[in-house]
């Protein structure tokens, strides 16, 4: 990576702890859950990022594969395609550092050298071991999420003897897995992974349980942003449009519960209830 790059990946790491990081998600993809076509263009992807960044992201994640219950996979040069040009153009329009969503070795390769410094692969890293040898090589940050199977199967895994047992184990492993590798242990940030393999109870219990995952001793990442849990928890769901008060409820709850970075579409909607739930958990960073 660029000594840009590893200033913003060293930079964003260094306010880990001192407040809540906002991730905010760019799909350019046709078929993503609740924005998947949203972006006709490069240039309206670029903007849209842009703006991201302008409301308070302070990550901004590309995806060019769609990870929504049942959704087909992508080829590695199709989902290269989508995302190079916008990373490339938005690495040079803002200072947010931007991550890459991908499961492949040869995106997340090619995303680093587009611009971008953190591959946050849903699989941790299942799915393509060579993605850990990608991020050693570059030194960039890792995002570890937990899920089975891949997004075509896995809502048919939601079976656990001990929920949070599991996916700690699963994410304490994947990360050994990583390090061996040679992926930086102080860049590797854990997720673990709701909306994915879980059923509504047990995507609730990971925000109510979210503490357990702070002995893992890595950052913790959680992405509930416009997810179906909140709508059918809601009772008067309109689709994922319509969830964005459940989902600052979340945001709240999770913060409260020791999250360090939100994943969400409505970044400046998003970036007031972070600034609020912080106030009460963390006072010092009271403007």
């Amino acid at each position: 990576m660029s000594v840009k790059q590893q200033q913003q990946l060293k930079d964003l790491f260094s306010l880990i702890g001192n407040r809540t990081l906002i991730m905010g998600i760019l799909n350019a993809t046709p078929d993503s859950f609740s924005d998947g076509g949203q972006f006709s263009s490069i240039d309206d992807a670029v903007r849209y990022g842009v703006k991201m960044a302008e409301d308070g992201a302070d990550i901004i994640d590309v995806g060019g594969e769609s990870t929504r219950p049942g959704a087909e996979p992508v080829s590695p040069d199709e989902e290269i395609n989508r995302v190079c040009p916008i990373i490339e153009r938005l690495s040079s329009e803002t200072s947010a550092p931007i991550s890459i969503d991908t499961m492949k070795s040869e995106v997340a390769e090619a995303a680093l050298e587009s611009g971008a410094c953190i591959i946050n692969d849903v699989s941790g890293s299942q799915h393509d071991p060579d993605t850990c040898a990608v991020v050693a090589r570059h030194e960039a940050g890792l995002v570890i999420m937990h899920m089975r199977g891949t997004p075509r199967t896995m809502q048919s895994s939601t079976r656990y003897a001990d929920l949070i047992g599991e996916i700690s184990r699963f994410l304490s492993g994947q990360a050994q897995k990583a390090i061996t590798a040679g992926v930086r242990a102080d860049r590797i940030i854990i997720d673990p992974g709701f909306g994915f393999s879980k059923t509504p109870e047990q995507n609730l219990a990971l925000i109510r349980d979210l503490k357990a995952f702070r002995s893992l001793g890595y950052p913790i990442l959680l992405g509930t942003s416009r997810k179906s849990t909140l709508g059918i928890v809601a009772g008067d769901d309109e689709g994922p449009l319509s969830r964005m008060e459940s989902t600052a409820a979340t945001i709240a709850l999770a913060i409260n519960n020791g999250v360090d970075i939100v994943r969400v579409h409505d970044v400046r909607q998003m970036a007031r209830a972070v600034r609020t739930a912080d106030a009460i958990v963390r006072p010092a960073v009271l403007p």
